[in-house]
């Protein structure tokens, strides 16, 4: 069988017009802008999106648009994660997700549980999914570290689980998770900067920010390393791993906004208690792409 989640997935912004309302036209012309450019799969309503600011009603907008603009042509991904186990498991009991590959569910954050507590969270997770689920494992914003025992337990103990977006930034955990996971098992990096690294060490690919700014180069990168073609995939990183650096700088999404924006797909207002990037970050940002894309 296919897999769903191999390539360049893409953590999509929810964009916003300058009174703070979602546009949801500019969100169809960023779907577009990424299949059209190669991207192999779209995540849903995860950090990138500012999931946390929106509403019900606001999130069901937001995945009718991408689905409509999708139009069956690539994987979808929907984030359903919390640090309130019982919740998430009935989110994923009440939402319709016949549009939906997989789930992304993140690591439990503020609580802080112990690695059995972060393994039970996700035994609860894995009996109520009716879809395949990628752990997504981020310590620098979840406050701990899901250790790669925990992950190989889950992925040993439940079918569903497929894969784990890694974003600790750590090619050590990344490693150890390649070298020791189930055959049918994938390693996804969430570090844009690690990504090709990853790739050529045996990961299926990233789930980028960057990507949805630079897809073109982005895609073919990955899909080189994919290939093991080192040298070919290097040539690219070393053009687009600034843009990296740049949209991450202040926060995010607010530095892939000021990105979007530039490439005129969207404005880079953000909502409280983020702030939009500032004017000195924009023509940072402004410069690369002019000169890089």
């Amino acid at each position: 069988m296919n897999n769903p989640f191999l390539g360049t997935g893409i953590a999509i912004v929810t964009p916003f017009k300058n009174d703070g309302s979602i546009d949801h036209t500019a969100l169809t012309n960023i779907v577009n802008y990424t299949i059209d450019n190669g991207v192999n799969y779209i995540v849903i309503s995860g950090t990138t999106g500012e999931s946390v600011t929106l509403t019900l009603a606001e999130k069901q907008s937001v995945i009718k648009t991408i689905v409509e603009a999708n139009g069956g042509k690539l994987p979808l991904v929907l984030g359903i994660g919390g640090n309130n186990t019982a919740q998430v498991v009935e989110e994923i009991s009440t939402t319709d997700l016949s549009p939906f590959a997989g789930i992304l569910s993140v690591s439990p954050a503020y609580s802080k549980p112990t690695q059995e507590g972060v393994y039970q969270h996700f035994k609860a997770i894995a009996m109520a999914s009716p879809l395949p689920i990628i752990l997504y494992n981020v310590p620098g914003r979840t406050a701990s570290n899901m250790t790669p025992e925990t992950i190989l337990r889950l992925a040993n103990d439940f079918e569903n689980i497929v894969a784990v977006k890694e974003a600790g930034a750590n090619m050590g955990q990344y490693y150890k998770l390649i070298q020791n996971k189930p055959a049918d098992f994938s390693v996804i990096s969430g570090d844009d900067d690690l990504a090709l690294a990853v790739t050529l060490a045996g990961g299926a690919g990233v789930i980028s920010v960057i990507a949805q700014g630079l897809p073109k180069q982005f895609s073919k990168m990955i899909q080189l390393g994919l290939e093991g073609k080192a040298k070919e995939a290097y040539k690219i990183h070393y053009k687009v791993i600034d843009a990296v650096g740049l949209i991450f700088e202040e926060n995010n999404p607010a530095g892939i906004k000021a990105a979007l924006e530039a490439l005129e797909l969207c404005e880079a207002t953000v909502r409280l208690p983020l702030v939009n990037a500032t004017q000195a970050s924009k023509r940072k940002i402004n410069a690369f792409l002019k000169q890089n894309n």
